[in-house]
């Protein structure tokens, strides 16, 4: 099964299980489990098909996917039948669409959400893939309205908990609407998403995000589907991704990242290991590039949690590598014009001060921001003479300057302009 290169190339493709895309290191096959959720012996299959066939690297992406590296075009059926046979491929695989929602980690199972999350995007889900005409990367945020706010997540709608009984949405703009009851939630979403479709259809040129819309067309899109305008909802802190979580019903979570949502074959096999060890319920996806081990009691998330931190992993929110993004990067990735890990390596060194309190870094190997659809205080996209710097934006935003690796090191340390503005911009995102 090939994907041609021309499809691998085209702008808003996605490649996922069956359908492959073509990198610098093999074929990159792309894995959400149903519902985001993997048994400890899945994981462990996981692990052994990442050595099997492919390189054994496999990332968790910003949107809480699994991806295999340097998958062969030999090895590829085998990866697809046995991750068919394990229940791993979601139903949404082959000319269906793409996985629509995001939703936390724990959605479903946190103690503080006001509702059921996990059954909120299910309905969101199922009735998003009902409506044609979205484009490839359209993104639905589910929030349970707990302390794991998406709020820091790229989305063209979202549906945020704001009561046990209430449900808001959000469109870009930070425009607010509703609220509706949690059993009509899901109707209404797929009301707002099939008259953008229509909208869509209207247009010579196919817009390819709700943020293409002004201000007035979202709002008559939200009015044709009952929803009045609303204050945005009280503004939550900055969600801590790792750590221990109090679950309902008197378990515990660990929430753990991976170093640039990145890890071997082996490291995953040891992860798979623990979990049952620990005898973990589940293993959630996270959209903070890790996993969630539920289902635990609190001396057992403990003991988790401190042989978690002994193996490297991301288990403090003070932790300056939350804070770092980088895609793959060249030479693995055909369109990277820079080796974004090493760098990003790097530049964390030298602001793990202010990463340590709360600065953001996005490294990018080009303009197509796979590791951060977001902001990030500091955002560097790369081209063979070094990147280009933005402060407080995206990768499509415009630069300050163009510096080498060297030189923006250089510029990077305490006492030089670029530090002074960067910690300017994040006084002011605050």
């Amino acid at each position: 099964m090939n994907a041609p290169a021309t499809e691998a190339m085209r702008r808003g493709w996605c490649p996922g299980t069956l359908r492959p895309m073509q990198t610098g290191d093999g074929w990159l096959v792309r894995l959400h489990p149903p519902r985001g959720t993997l048994s400890p012996a899945q994981l462990a299959l996981v692990a052994e098909l990442a050595d099997r066939c492919g390189n054994g690297q496999v990332e968790v992406s910003g949107r809480g996917n699994l991806q295999f590296r340097g998958v062969r075009e030999e090895t590829h059926p085998e990866l697809v039948e046995e991750l068919l046979a394990a229940g791993l491929v979601d139903e949404a695989e082959g000319d269906g669409p793409h996985r629509l929602t995001l939703a936390s980690p724990l959605a479903g199972r946190a103690r503080d959400d006001l509702l059921d999350a996990a059954l909120l995007t299910q309905a969101v889900e199922r009735e998003g893939r009902r409506i044609a005409g979205l484009p490839a990367k359209f993104s639905i945020a589910v929030d349970g309205g707990g302390a794991l706010a998406l709020d820091g997540f790229a989305a063209d709608l979202r549906l945020r908990a704001v009561a046990a009984d209430a449900v808001a949405f959000g469109l870009p703009g930070d425009l607010w609407f509703g609220p509706v009851a949690p059993a009509t939630a899901a109707r209404t979403a797929a009301g707002l998403l099939a008259g953008f479709a229509a909208e869509n259809r209207k247009r010579p040129d196919a817009i390819r995000r709700m943020r293409d819309l002004d201000a007035a067309a979202l709002t008559s899109l939200a009015a044709a589907c009952g929803l009045a305008a609303m204050p945005a909802p009280a503004a939550r802190p900055k969600p801590a991704p790792v750590g221990i979580v109090a679950e309902r019903g008197g378990r515990f979570a660990v929430l753990a990242g991976l170093a640039l949502g990145r890890s071997d074959a082996q490291g995953l096999g040891r992860l798979a290991a623990l979990a049952q060890r620990f005898a973990v319920d589940q293993i959630r996806l996270s959209p903070w590039r890790g996993f969630g081990f539920c289902g635990l009691s609190r001396m057992d998330a403990e003991a988790l949690h401190a042989t978690l931190a002994r193996d490297g992993l991301v288990i403090e929110a003070h932790d300056p590598r939350l804070a770092v993004s980088a895609c793959v990067g060249a030479p693995a990735c055909e369109r990277a014009q820079a080796p974004t890990l090493a760098d990003a390596a790097a530049l964390a060194e030298v602001l793990a001060p202010s990463l340590a309190n709360g600065l953001t870094l996005h490294v990018s190997g080009c303009a197509k921001s796979c590791a951060r659809p977001g902001l990030a205080d500091l955002t560097l996209v790369g081209s063979e003479a070094g990147y280009d710097v933005i402060l407080a934006g995206g990768t499509r935003d415009l630069p300050i300057a163009h510096l080498p690796l060297a030189e923006l090191v250089r510029r990077l340390e305490p006492g030089q302009d670029i530090r002074a503005r960067l910690d300017a911009a994040h006084r002011h995102r605050e």
